[in-house]
């Protein structure tokens, strides 16, 4: 099976890496990218959509179909939010994207990016946490062919890459003694990429995917 891949937030870090590898994988033939702006990449498999507003997907719907996975990395952080605000920046805006992708591609894997810690009885006291957890719940109730939560640990970045958030610049050197100590709490965006891209080729058990599990399936 190709994979003809969306994939969201390809201007941040994750996103990027994850393009980056779809770009790379032979498993990988066609890439669609939805951005508020440009990628500045151009590669034979790769076609872009620049669209402002996330949460009306009518004027793109047709340029939405015959996909088989969505990639979803755009994500904002909770610090300095308010629950309602953050509420409309995760779940209500990931879930209208996925419930527009569901109508139209029958056959398509969501793969979503959340993070360790997520909360899936959506009752904790870490706000982030319930919002996330209220979202992952949501996209597992949806008629997916299949979709995977990903909840990474530290995620060590790809040399080269544009996006690498500057807070890595000052951490990568603890990934090989974190890998160590830590092997179950660390993977690379490389496994990161390569852990979607399989979910679509070839499936995986479980439906919530820690960083363990990434790395399993990334081989």
């Amino acid at each position: 099976m190709k994979v003809r891949a969306i994939i969201t937030g390809a201007t941040g870090m994750i996103g990027e890496g994850i393009l980056h590898e779809c770009l790379l994988s032979d498993e990988v033939e066609q890439v669609l990218v939805i951005s508020r702006k440009t990628c500045g990449i151009i590669h034979p498999k790769l076609k872009e959509i620049i669209h402002e507003n996330f949460y009306d997907l009518s004027p793109i719907e047709s340029q939405l179909q015959n996909y088989n996975a969505c990639f979803f990395c755009l994500g904002v952080t909770s610090v300095g939010k308010k629950e309602p605000e953050y509420t409309k920046l995760t779940y209500d805006l990931t879930t209208h994207v996925a419930d527009t992708l569901v109508k139209l591609n029958t056959d398509m894997t969501f793969c979503y990016v959340s993070g360790e810690g997520t909360d899936s009885t959506e009752n904790g006291k870490l706000m982030w946490a319930r919002v996330k957890g209220k979202t992952e719940n949501h996209l597992l109730a949806l008629p997916f062919k299949a979709a995977y939560m990903f909840r990474p640990g530290y995620i060590h970045p790809t040399k080269g890459l544009e996006n690498t958030l500057k807070l890595y610049t000052y951490i990568s050197w603890m990934y090989p003694f974190l890998k160590k100590i830590l092997p179950s709490q660390v993977c690379t965006l490389k496994e990161l990429g390569l852990a979607m891209i399989h979910t679509v080729t070839k499936g995986y058990s479980n439906h919530i995917l820690h960083s363990k599990d990434i790395v399993a399936l990334s081989k």
